[in-house]
């Protein structure tokens, strides 16, 4: 999404997690995996930093102090907590069940949904303001979040906790239709 905003020329190259390509570049064999020329980099908040410093186009992390922290935050934020209520807990519950027949983990779903709901009201509230998660553009905070927007609307607790908060269902559906979104929406998960 970071290029696509940016209109930076990039190849995505499909490659699994632990494959040989990604551990080249990532020591614990983690996606995102980036090279450009000699430039090797992982983790998704190093790689927007050096394609924002590194290329034209709108910039994904404010220069402004006020706003270049609070997109900070929300990154932080996103990816220290959110991440691991939203996807680690709730969407692997599904996807990567724990139960003998591989079915929906019925009880580490519910045992998660009061944290899903507690942070999808907090991020209804900061979205509310501008319509953006932080200050009053689109940023890498924006591009952080989305696609795990897009993974938590396609299961039925998370879709129905996401149209409940007014401001975040017009947030991701204002959002999910830009370019960059479309143009990299993350495959659906294997359920």
């Amino acid at each position: 999404m970071a290029c696509e905003e940016k209109g930076i020329p990039y190849t995505l190259t499909p490659a699994f997690p632990h494959s040989p390509e990604v551990l080249a570049i990532h020591p614990f064999g983690k996606i995102p995996a980036f090279r450009h020329g000699d430039v090797e980099l992982c983790e998704s908040r190093a790689i927007v930093t050096y394609l924002d410093s590194a290329f034209p186009g709108p910039k994904l992390i404010p220069a402004e102090p006020r706003a270049g922290a609070e997109t900070d935050q929300w990154i932080s934020l996103v990816n220290s907590v959110m991440d691991q209520t939203m996807i680690r807990k709730y969407l692997f519950a599904y996807i990567l069940p724990k139960t003998a027949d591989k079915s929906p983990d019925r009880s580490a779903i519910e045992a998660v949904l009061p944290a899903l709901q507690q942070e999808i009201a907090l991020l209804d509230k900061a979205v509310a303001k501008t319509g953006y998660l932080a200050g009053s553009d689109f940023t890498f905070a924006d591009v952080n979040l989305l696609p795990i927007l897009a993974y938590v609307v396609q299961f039925p607790e998370g879709k129905a906790a996401i149209s409940a908060a007014k401001n975040l269902a017009a947030y991701y559906e204002r959002h999910s239709a830009r370019p960059s979104f479309r143009n990299t929406i993350p495959p659906p998960p294997k359920r």
